[in-house]
């Protein structure tokens, strides 16, 4: 897999840019818990962003990972020391002028792996979607909206729920990308919250408080496990493929064959 940053310049332009998928993972510095770090949506982003990247590379398209942005809108979690949160606005701009540079630069196609569920964010996201569609036409924006269907349903059933934030969906995948810093003695301690964040935003709430998460999280954490951790990795890259995949011309000649 390669990454931009870790490129030097000289390296950068043998890409075939017009071909090369640009993959910008998404994440966030948010309270997960008492469990998780700040990072976990980042690290859920760039785990959905490498597979993607490996099932693309397999299909005949060279994917480059750009940097996490992990600077976001986070109003939910705003009261919870430690997280950091933007205008959603100051985003917006920031993914639109990221996308106008790649344009610049012969880049045809800009995925989006997003991790950060928050739903001021997502909006964000969406008006920068716009932005860059209208400012840089020849450049394809590939945005898989997890919380939208049909993947929302390809993310186990806790995520079905809307009872998943620091809960067995996100643990699992940060104890399989990252067991480091999973604080296991804290997690495999604490009660279930079945309390959904989904039908709380539905109904107005506007804070994990509000919400019934006084401690940043929801949904079954205790019940997480690396393995389904390592499913849940390979059924986000396979919807960032699949959402690339349905925005991109037919595959190159030399994909290798099936």
């Amino acid at each position: 897999m390669l990454r931009l940053a870790e490129m030097t310049w000289a390296e950068a332009r043998e890409l075939d840019r017009a071909r090369a998928i640009a993959i910008l993972p998404v994440g966030a510095t948010e309270a997960h818990g008492p469990h998780l770090p700040l990072a976990t949506d980042g690290i859920i982003a760039e785990a959905m962003a490498g597979d993607g990247a490996r099932l693309l590379l397999h299909a005949g398209w060279p994917s480059v990972v750009l940097p996490t942005l992990e600077y976001v809108a986070a109003p939910f979690a705003a009261a919870f020391p430690g997280t950091v949160s933007v205008r959603p606005e100051t985003l917006t701009t920031l993914v639109a002028d990221i996308a106008a540079s790649l344009a610049d630069q012969g880049f045809r196609t800009l995925a989006i792996a997003n991790a950060h569920l928050d739903p001021t964010h997502l909006g964000s996201l969406h008006a920068a979607e716009k932005r860059a569609a209208e400012a840089s036409p020849g450049l394809r924006i590939v945005f898989p909206d997890l919380t939208r269907k049909p993947w929302a349903l390809r993310l186990g059933d806790e995520f079905k729920t809307g009872a998943c934030h620091a809960g067995r969906y996100e643990t699992s995948v940060v104890m399989a990308a990252r067991p480091d810093l999973v604080r296991e003695g804290v997690r495999a301690g604490l009660a279930a919250n079945p309390s959904s964040l989904s039908a709380a935003i539905g109904a107005g709430r506007k804070t994990f408080e509000e919400a019934g998460g006084p401690h940043a999280y929801f949904g079954w954490p205790a019940d997480a496990t690396a393995d389904e951790g390592r499913t849940l990795v390979s059924a986000l890259g396979g919807i960032l493929a699949e959402a690339v995949f349905a925005a991109v011309d037919p595959a190159p000649e030399s994909a290798p064959s099936a």
